[in-house]
């Protein structure tokens, strides 16, 4: 294509354009691109789904890519240096996709753990979730990349989420909900947002006019592209007066020539406003043209990076980065044979130790190159004299392990053989459109269909399976359509003839349907599971909280094991070893986006498995998988806790790293951790009723909660240790310079290793408001951080961090804008919320207010 656009004016782009044309650009063609306009030279650009790597333009079939830690883990790191070199490398990432805008990141605040999605955001403070968010998307957009920051606004939960009424305080979501988009927007322009799928004090946020043209547009200057995320969009002229540019995915419902036209001609949007949205888009298209022609002008080919010596030393240190070392008594960490005269035996023990967890589930999902489990990682880089046993324990899977690594297709490629079926005259399945090998046992069909179906259609999914062990093996289907699952020609499992309605795609499948069959080790086996995209007259529709009508199947399976004696099993093997390491946790099955965790608890029998653990063995280390809190009911006993999160491709490798001491840990929890659901500053107001869930707790948001309720919590937000020991000191605040809005104060606190090892410390710094009669303050408040690296023992550095209007402003309601009192002001300096060691003050001789950044 002629690459003229890339200089052309688009004022007079919009002029040129037709109608339709211009109700084709506020729609998509297809799940992933934007729509071209050949006639004008407009090209087409490609987005993918992010946070925490880049999918591709396929859920069908994607191609590998390299799975980064999730944003909590990101966010432990505190460090914006390192999170905008993630920024740069999913940068790269993308456009060897040949996408150049990525959705990504997730701003949302973690006001629950208890959220589906919890794992996809970085904090349940704002200033942090800013700051990082703010340095995600510098670094993908210095690299030719725009960032789709989202999910805009208040969009904390999975429960009825296309229908639920976020109802907050103006107070409230300014200061806590819209305060870390305002910071990305202030310091990296983000080029586009994804709307979220809520309501907000009553109105749609795809369709929220002082959302999206009072608050962004207006008050913080956003000039870019405003989406909806996928079927987020829920009418024509409200969603496009309201200043929605982009309805996701194609093809369109609501954007199309009849309705638009329809609406023209009576008025309810003008010509202007649709001019105004396409306007929206060619530019975006044009930036991204721009920056990366090569890629929006590209034949289209995705591609795979992994080279070891790079891509894989970055992923496997930034989430060694993340790992927050709880607890470390007995020093118990770091393992090695020096401390047991020359030799020490390990039990590495529990359901995530040999399993492939690298992501939560939903958008965030995609499938790797490669995965280094925790097992892996140990044995391989276990030091000399370090012995490695291994025992599974109990399970830890809602839905049964998928089966892609254990099935051939006839002709002996890894995978099973997908047929696409068109119906003859007659509705049965019998003319073959397509065949093509996956290598993935969930069959995800929402962005991908051959040619030649008919508007009902079928599949057959064909593999061979070949049994480790004789016993009895346990099956599971899930399906949305209807699917049957035959073993060597016998019929299993039929979730075909009635169903019962459950969470997976989307909670637009039904539950599992299981089924338990006796192999033999070394024999065979066929496996084939037929699927037709229709559902039974009988299917209840259950919870379509997605509206989008998702297709697609699922088979999983494992051996069937007898769970008090798997963990018998495994507690002696604990008993016979010098220590225990037992990796637990959650997986995609129990977080992912389309519904959110029941409670607290490790699901299954991991709290019994760690319980028996640790009483055989007093030298047991316990490394949770998980993206957000969990309850510890074993936390007095166990010697060491490491919360790992989800780490992506090299997450057995980063975990063998921190155990090991290859790397001395120095990350800090973005989360307060609560001993129980009912100290969670949301409840009871969480998942809401009657479709309004009300933000009770108001600005008193995770460790604010906390503090004004005086309730200890398991772990305070910023907690982490280190194998070294820091002293802070010297705590100074410079006399206040600049008048109003040129505010500048500066912070400066020496930081010494008083250990052994070189590590590295965060200073945080938190700002006590004064008292103001009539007005409820927090206790305090984050506004500084700062990581002082690769301090050598008995060294020390001086850390300068900076406040400004942002660290002693809050939302002054009466006057709708922010507001900063004269008073005293109080600084204070430490390494977790409740470790606030040095305090320091500073006075503010009059009161102003400010708007917009």
């Amino acid at each position: 294509m002629d690459r003229s656009f890339i200089d052309a004016d688009i004022p007079r782009i919009v002029q040129q354009l037709s109608t339709d044309e211009k109700i084709a650009l506020l729609g998509a063609p297809s799940w992933w691109d934007t729509n071209k306009i050949e006639r004008l030279n407009i090209p087409s650009i490609r987005m993918s789904d992010g946070p925490n790597g880049v999918r591709g333009s396929s859920h069908f079939k994607s191609t590998p890519a390299q799975c980064l830690p999730c944003a909590t883990a990101l966010a432990s790191s505190f460090d914006p240096e390192q999170i905008a070199q993630v920024g740069k490398f999913l940068a790269e990432e993308a456009k060897i996709k040949k996408a150049t805008l990525l959705l990504a990141p997730t701003c949302n605040i973690q006001r629950s753990p208890l959220g589906g999605r919890s794992f996809e955001s970085f904090s349940e403070d704002p200033h942090l979730s800013g700051t990082l968010a703010a340095a995600y998307v510098a670094g993908l957009q210095k690299n030719g990349v725009g960032a789709t920051i989202k999910h805009f606004v208040a969009n904390e939960q999975e429960f009825e989420r296309t229908s639920q009424d976020s109802v907050i305080s103006e107070r409230a979501l300014r200061e806590i909900y819209l305060y870390p988009f305002m910071i990305a927007q202030r310091d990296a322009q983000p080029m586009a947002y994804m709307t979220s799928y809520n309501r907000l004090n009553g109105i749609h946020c795809s369709e929220h006019p002082r959302l999206l043209k009072s608050v962004l547009r207006a008050d913080w200057g956003f000039d870019g592209l405003v989406m909806s995320d996928w079927h987020g969009t829920y009418g024509t002229d409200h969603a496009i007066n309201a200043g929605l540019d982009l309805e996701m995915p194609g093809p369109p419902r609501w954007r199309t020539p009849f309705l638009i036209n329809h609406l023209l001609s009576c008025k309810k949007v003008t010509t202007d406003a649709l001019s105004e949205r396409a306007g929206s888009v060619l530019s975006t298209v044009q930036k991204l043209a721009r920056l990366s022609p090569d890629i929006v002008y590209s034949n289209g080919i995705e591609e795979t990076r992994d080279t070891p010596q790079h891509l894989r030393q970055f992923c496997r240190k930034v989430a060694a980065d993340g790992i927050v070392l709880l607890k470390n008594e007995r020093e118990v960490l770091p393992i090695t044979a020096a401390k047991a005269g020359g030799k020490v035996k390990v039990a590495v023990i529990g359901p995530n130790a040999n399993a492939r967890i690298i992501s939560g589930g939903g958008s965030a999902a995609l499938k790797p190159g490669y995965t280094v489990t925790p097992l892996e990682g140990l044995t391989a880089t276990a030091p000399t004299g370090v012995d490695i046993s291994y025992s599974l324990g109990s399970y830890a899977h809602k839905y049964l392990p998928t089966l892609e690594n254990s099935l051939v297709t006839k002709s002996g490629e890894p995978g099973w053989l997908i047929d696409f079926l068109a119906h003859d005259e007659k509705g049965n399945p019998t003319i073959s459109v397509e065949k093509t090998v996956l290598h993935d046992t969930r069959v995800k069909l929402n962005d991908f269909l051959p040619k030649g179906l008919g508007e009902e259609w079928s599949l057959t999914c064909t593999g061979c399976f070949t049994a480790d062990a004789n016993g009895p093996f346990e099956w599971g289907l899930t399906v949305a359509g209807r699917a049957k699952m035959f073993l060597d020609g016998q019929l299993i499992i039929d979730n075909w003839t009635s169903q019962r309605p459950g969470e997976w795609f989307y909670r637009q499948g039904t539950v599992e349907e299981k089924a338990t069959t006796d192999l033999v080790a070394g024999k065979t086996y066929e496996i084939q599971v037929l699927y037709t995209n229709t559902q039974p007259p009988s299917h209840e529709d259950g919870d379509r909280s997605q509206p989008a009508l998702m297709r697609g199947v699922r088979l999983g399976g494992c051996p069937k094991v007898e769970r008090e004696q798997s963990i018998k099993d495994a507690t002696a093997m604990a008993a016979r070893s010098d220590v225990a390491v037992v990796v637990v946790g959650l997986n995609s099955d129990w977080e992912a986006e389309g519904f959110d965790r029941p409670d607290l608890k490790l699901p299954c029998d991991q709290d019994t498995l760690i319980s028996s653990i640790i009483k055989a063995n007093p030298r047991t280390v316990v490394v949770i998988q998980a993206g957000s809190a969990i309850s510890m009911p074993w936390v007095d006993s166990a010697a060491g806790i490491i919360q790992c999160w989800y780490l992506g491709n090299e997450s057995g490798n980063a975990i063998a790293d921190i155990i090991y001491g290859n790397i001395n840990p120095s990350a800090k929890l973005p989360i307060t951790f609560p001993v129980r659901e009912q100290d969670i500053a949301a409840f009871p107001n969480y998942g809401g009723e009657n479709g309004i869930v009300n933000y009770r707790e108001d600005i008193f948001v995770g460790y604010k909660h906390f503090d004004v309720k005086a309730i200890k919590p398991l772990f305070s937000f910023g907690w982490g240790l280190s194998y070294t020991t820091f002293e802070l000191s010297g705590l100074s605040v410079s006399v206040p310079t600049g008048q109003g809005t040129d505010l500048t104060i500066s912070v400066r606190i020496k930081v010494t290793n008083t250990g052994s090892r070189t590590g590295s410390e965060v200073v945080q710094a938190y700002v006590r408001m004064p008292k103001t009669a009539g007005v409820q303050h927090p206790e305090k408040q984050l506004r500084a951080f700062h990581k002082a690296k690769n301090l050598e023992p008995g060294t020390s550095v001086d850390v300068q961090m900076t406040l400004n209007k942002y660290a002693v402003s809050y939302w002054h309601e009466p006057s709708g804008c922010w507001r900063v009192d004269k008073g005293v002001y109080t600084v204070l300096a430490g390494t977790s919320s409740d470790c606030l060691t040095q305090k320091a003050s500073f006075s503010l001789e009059e009161t102003f207010e400010w708007s917009g950044l």
